[in-house]
């Protein structure tokens, strides 16, 4: 198959649901014979073949080059100080990725899920039609689904697989949309109709002979960080028992040599991408849900491509049978790729998994950008143009959407609050997920709108999902219940601290444990306790108000209201409260005052 020019290679994946450069290099000790990859016989392919595995994840449709802290990476210098560099863009990731493949005739390139989904206006406008056309032309070989690609249900994961024009909104150019040339793999996400994965669970990769499985899962909480609608009629099987299980229907095929594409990660002990993940032992410098699973992982499976935690690492965790073996990510929105030698044996058909290496790249923006990309990002500006650069704002200074609260994070709570008392005037407070706000706003103008200007297209990098703002009826105790629930249950391990809105006050003790580090005494609205009998109007996203994220609390909500979505009520805030002569200001992000 893949000695066919790509171009040539449409393929259709059927949809079996009824819904229908510096860089840190982590290498396992080469060990194979001095004379293992001479070519005795010129006719004749030696041994032992390196296959070239390109891998990312978790592009969220950055096709256009992603502005502040999320198109930068950190690099540690030899001294031990760290720099950042620029990074990522579509256009400079096809270069890279197209000079990387120069010199390796066995080369295949994957991606750990989350490709669409929260993306900027661009392609998110467009239903992602945009970065599945960019992706086919990156030469894209296999995904993995990621939770997002669940956003908009499975259905519309089908039609980004098949192509077809979208149902509500028809097809954007007088070209219908092709779909992915690419398969999305599936085999953990189960139809409960057909009990059948939605989508291929593997696929192999040939040449001349050689063959490589790969097995795409996405992690088995995705119904608790995707709203309900999104995955209605779908479960989703535990990762490890699911790969284990089609390995072994690889083997019986023949195909010793599989790699899993993973839609679950783990947290470096490092921020820098190119630091030694495995000092002063294998896998030390990671943790999280990837290390349990790639420990149980069988040996079968040589390495792991991983992502959704949107970190960067090259590390090697033992499998079961204590032996070595990779585990990657690249960070996340195109900014790193990963350059894997994979070691085939053709007399076992496996990976000679001492010679694995593999390293992090940076997609630098030093070298040419890709002129068919260039091409396909201009197509799609044009499209969104009028929409997109439509002024909606003003602000003095970034708004940025890190920390634990974020400045961002308020603006969107208290956008929420003010249209939820246009809705009701008896909302007393707004809650925002922090997933859900994707990016901060920065000053300096990114197009010809001027400094301070925010345009539609940067509001709606920030909030892309399309949810609604709703109101719900908690008590008190609930919503002391809610907070608790930030840093305890399912939240306990990694904290998801909600985005309060103005008067909501309180403090978070991290020298605490569990639920007691939010400080139930310190809790107040407008100054005042509150009170665990009486009823609070709350306004939330949709998502929260399903239970989303682990907040059962805020599932429990009585006499629901559903509003519009929660991009037009950050527009219209933005709209009433700034102008030229009086921009916003960058809210200061002090309601939650945190004891270290």
């Amino acid at each position: 198959m893949s000695s066919v020019p790509r171009r040539t290679r449409r393929r259709t994946y059927a949809f079996l649901a009824s819904a229908a450069g510096l860089a840190t290099a982590a290498a396992l000790a080469t060990a194979l014979p001095a004379d293992a990859r001479e070519d005795h016989h010129p006719h004749r392919p030696g041994r032992y073949q390196d296959v070239q595995l390109l891998s990312f994840n978790d592009l969220h449709g950055n096709l256009e080059p992603p502005s502040g802290s999320s198109g930068r990476v950190t690099e540690l210098q030899p001294d031990g100080t760290t720099k950042t560099i620029d990074a990522g863009g579509v256009e400079y990731l096809a270069t890279h990725l197209r000079q990387a493949r120069k010199g390796h005739p066995y080369s295949v390139t994957a991606a750990g899920g989350d490709l669409v989904g929260a993306s900027p206006l661009l392609s998110g406008l467009f239903h992602d039609e945009p970065t599945v056309e960019a992706l086919n032309k990156l030469d894209l070989d296999v995904t993995s689904v990621g939770n997002h690609e669940f956003d908009e249900g499975a259905r519309e994961l089908a039609r980004l697989q098949n192509g077809g024009c979208h149902p509500k909104d028809g097809c954007y150019t007088d070209q219908e949309f092709q779909g992915a040339d690419f398969p999305y793999l599936a085999a953990n996400v189960q139809d409960d109709k057909t009990g059948e994965p939605i989508l291929k669970p593997y696929w192999v990769w040939k040449k001349n002979g050689v063959k490589i499985g790969f097995i795409g899962v996405t992690l088995e909480g995705t119904p608790g960080v995707v709203s309900a609608e999104g995955v209605k009629g779908l479960t989703f099987k535990d990762e490890t028992e699911t790969i284990n299980k089609y390995a072994k229907v690889l083997q019986r095929q023949g195909v010793q040599s599989i790699v899993a594409l993973i839609h679950e990660g783990g947290y470096p002990a490092s921020g820098s991408y190119n630091y030694d993940c495995d000092s002063p032992g294998a896998g030390d410098g990671i943790s999280g849900p990837i290390v349990d699973i790639a420990k149980n992982v069988t040996p079968a499976v040589d390495a792991l491509v991983t992502g959704h935690t949107h970190q960067a690492y090259v590390c090697t965790v033992p499998d079961p049978s204590g032996r070595p073996r990779m585990v990657t990510s690249a960070s996340s929105f195109g900014r790193l790729y990963t350059d894997t030698t994979l070691t085939y044996d053709r007399r076992t058909g496996d990976i000679v998994r001492t010679a694995v290496n593999s390293a992090n790249h940076v997609v630098t923006r030093d070298v040419p950008k890709a002129r068919d990309i260039t091409d396909l990002i201009g197509k799609w500006n044009t499209l969104a143009a009028p929409i997109g650069n439509r002024p909606i704002g003003y602000i003095s200074g970034d708004i940025g959407n890190t920390g634990t609260e974020s400045p961002m994070g308020d603006l969107v709570a208290d956008a929420q609050l003010a249209y939820g008392r246009e809705l009701d005037p008896k909302t007393s407070l707004a809650l925002m997920n922090p997933g859900g706000v994707r990016a901060g706003l920065t000053y300096a103008a990114k197009g010809a709108e001027g400094d301070g200007v925010v345009t539609y297209a940067e509001g709606f990098t920030v909030q892309p999902f399309a949810n609604t703002v709703n109101l719900v009826d908690l008590t008190g105790a609930q919503l002391v219940q809610a907070l608790k629930e930030q840093v305890s249950g399912p939240n306990e391990a990694a904290p998801r601290i909600l985005q309060p809105s103005a008067g909501l006050t309180y403090t978070l003790d991290l020298t605490k444990s569990g639920a007691d580090r939010v400080v139930t005494d310190s809790i107040r609205l407008n100054g005042a306790p509150i009170d665990p009998a009486a009823t609070y109007r709350v306004a939330m996203n949709a998502f929260l108000a399903g239970g989303g994220d682990g907040f059962p609390s805020l599932g429990q909500g009585k006499n629901p209201l559903v509003g519009t979505d929660d991009l037009a009520a950050l527009v219209t805030y933005l709209t009433a409260n700034s102008s030229a002569s009086s921009p916003l200001a960058p809210p200061a992000a002090n309601r939650i005052t945190i004891v270290k």
